[in-house]
């Protein structure tokens, strides 16, 4: 427990369009806002992104039909919420530690917040972007080529890319670590490794989705299974059993979600702040972001349902907020692209 006050989740980016056939009421949003006991103030670890729905397109974070403003709420410290004037074109977000990316319809990549580490100085020439992910301190891009750049904080290796990785369909950045998906199915991991976060299970096939986490990793196989590992003293590695039908899956500070192919969605791990406590009659969603003791559910219909820890706003969702086509969870803040 005592590691899970201090960490993070990223980015971790989910991402659809919006206004899909059909329109599900969004069931009452009952925020469970617990007490804040320990603010966590250390981002030392983890940030997640989600993983895309259904199977690998290689542009797993792209949302064509979304090219509008983004939003964002929480805690804006260091400017993680101060959404560059004039962004337009957006097509994916990702929110990271204590900085924010946009990616653009032209393969541009925006960043935004904290750049104590590099991790919001876009490399130069850096260009043809399908996907992006923010870590704790570090930055990763996916390029159409199958190629992944990082860039940011690399004290533990979590941002240098091993060499020869190529036909990369979708990647995730965590705290201190990062994952690549192949196109194969193969699920690459690199930097730190301190309870097996970057150790990818022998035997791991059949990915079409990742999650880098709070020191642990989740994937999702074609099949609807989800697979865990790293971290689990909270028990955000241990999957439910009988967990099957899964499209996308999201893994926060030390807790995971997982979206399942009849709307529903299912949480497990630390539940300090009740962001496990999935809302009653939640149904219609599409999309997930796991943060750092809270959740985000995106429905049908473009609305957004929220619970957990809010103490830094991070939920305080715009009011009348319609028509989200993407959203991402950092640590203390949260992104929503229109």
């Amino acid at each position: 427990m005592a590691w899970s006050r201090v960490a993070a989740v990223v980015i971790a980016v989910a991402l659809v369009t919006a206004g899909c056939a059909g329109s599900t009421a969004a069931p009452t949003a009952t925020t469970a806002t617990a007490e804040a006991k320990s603010t966590p103030t250390s981002a030392i670890l983890p940030a997640t992104p989600t993983a895309s729905l259904g199977p690998p397109s290689g542009s797993s974070s792209e949302s064509p039909l979304a090219t509008g403003p983004v939003y964002a709420v929480g805690d804006d410290s260091i400017h993680q919420t101060d959404v560059p004037a004039g962004l337009s074109d957006v097509i994916a977000i990702s929110a990271g530690g204590y900085h924010s990316l946009a990616l653009t319809g032209s393969g541009k990549v925006v960043a935004w917040g904290a750049d104590d580490y590099g991790q919001s100085r876009i490399p130069a020439g850096l260009s043809d972007v399908i996907s992006v992910s923010a870590g704790g301190y570090h930055s990763l891009a996916l390029t159409r080529s199958g190629k992944v750049v990082a860039w940011g904080r690399n004290d533990e290796g979590q941002a240098q890319v091993p060499a020869g990785l190529s036909d990369v369909i979708a990647v995730s950045a965590g705290g201190y670590h990062s994952l690549a998906l192949r196109s194969d199915g193969k699920v690459v991991a690199w930097g730190f490794n301190g309870y097996g976060a970057a150790t990818v299970p022998a035997g791991l096939s059949g990915v079409v989705g990742i999650a880098a986490g709070n020191g642990f990793s989740l994937a999702l196989r074609g099949d609807g299974s989800v697979a865990g590992w790293g971290y689990g003293a909270d028990g955000e590695t241990r999957v439910p059993a009988g967990l099957a039908g899964v499209s996308a899956i999201s893994a926060g500070g030390t807790h995971s979600l997982a979206l399942k192919r009849d709307g529903t969605v299912v949480a497990w791990g630390d539940n300090f702040y009740g962001e496990t406590d999935v809302p009653t009659g939640l149904t219609g969603a599409v999309a997930i972001a796991a943060g750092t003791g809270f959740s985000l559910a995106l429905l049908r219909d473009g609305t957004i349902v929220a619970w957990g820890y809010d103490a830094q706003g991070e939920i305080d969702l715009p009011t009348r907020l319609s028509g989200v086509a993407a959203i991402s969870a950092g640590w203390f803040h949260s992104l929503e692209l229109t």
